[in-house]
C-alpha cells in the first residue's frame, strides 16, 4: 500500500523537488520594447487547445518581466532546442542582459525568436488566470514554424536533460 504525505505547511523545496520529477521543455517568451529585446524563460509551458489555438505559460507573481510583456502586441515564444541551454540560463537571469550571447531575430510586429529553436510561434495574450502565486497566461498562436528534426530542451529535476530516443 502507498502512503502519500499530506500537505500541511509543505516546504516549498519540497514541492519544488516533487514538481521536477515532471520532465518539461523550456521556453522563451520575448517581444521587442522600445527597441531591444526583453525576455524570459518559462519552463511552464503547454498546448491548450487547437480550436481556437492556444498556449499556455506560467508566470510567478514576483516576475518584473512579465508585466512588460503582457501588452505587447506580439510575443515570440520559442521551444529551446536542446543544445540552447545557455541561451536559458542567460534568459532566465535575473540580473545584466539576458540576450547577451544570445542569437535572435524579431517580427515587424516585435515579437523576438531565438534562433535554432525547435519551434517558434507568434502569440499574443489572450488572457490570464490567476493561480495561486502564479499567473497562467494563455497565449492564442497567430502563426507557427516547427523543426521537428530539432531535439528540445528537457529541464527534468532541477538539471537540463536530452531525450533518447527508444525503438
Amino acid at each position: 500500500m502507498i502512503t502519500i504525505d499530506p500537505l500541511l505547511d509543505a516546504d516549498p523545496a519540497v514541492l519544488r523537488q516533487a514538481y521536477g520529477c515532471f520532465p518539461s521543455g523550456v521556453t522563451a517568451v520575448c517581444a521587442l520594447a522600445d527597441g531591444r529585446p526583453v525576455g524570459m524563460a518559462a519552463s511552464s509551458f503547454t498546448s491548450v487547445s487547437i480550436a481556437p489555438p492556444l498556449v499556455s505559460v506560467c508566470v510567478q507573481d514576483t516576475s518584473e518581466t512579465w508585466p512588460r510583456l503582457r501588452d505587447m502586441p506580439r510575443l515570440g515564444l520559442s521551444v529551446l532546442g536542446e543544445d540552447q541551454n545557455a541561451a536559458c540560463r542567460s534568459l532566465a537571469d535575473k540580473h545584466g542582459d539576458r540576450f547577451a550571447g544570445v542569437n535572435w531575430d524579431a517580427t515587424t510586429d516585435g515579437a523576438v525568436y531565438v534562433h535554432d529553436a525547435a519551434l517558434w510561434l507568434d502569440c499574443s495574450l489572450d488572457h490570464e488566470v490567476s493561480a495561486g502565486d502564479h499567473a497562467i497566461a494563455l497565449l492564442r498562436v497567430h502563426g507557427v514554424l516547427s523543426r521537428p528534426g530539432v531535439a528540445p530542451l528537457v529541464f527534468h529535476g532541477s538539471r537540463f536533460r536530452r531525450l533518447a530516443a527508444v525503438d
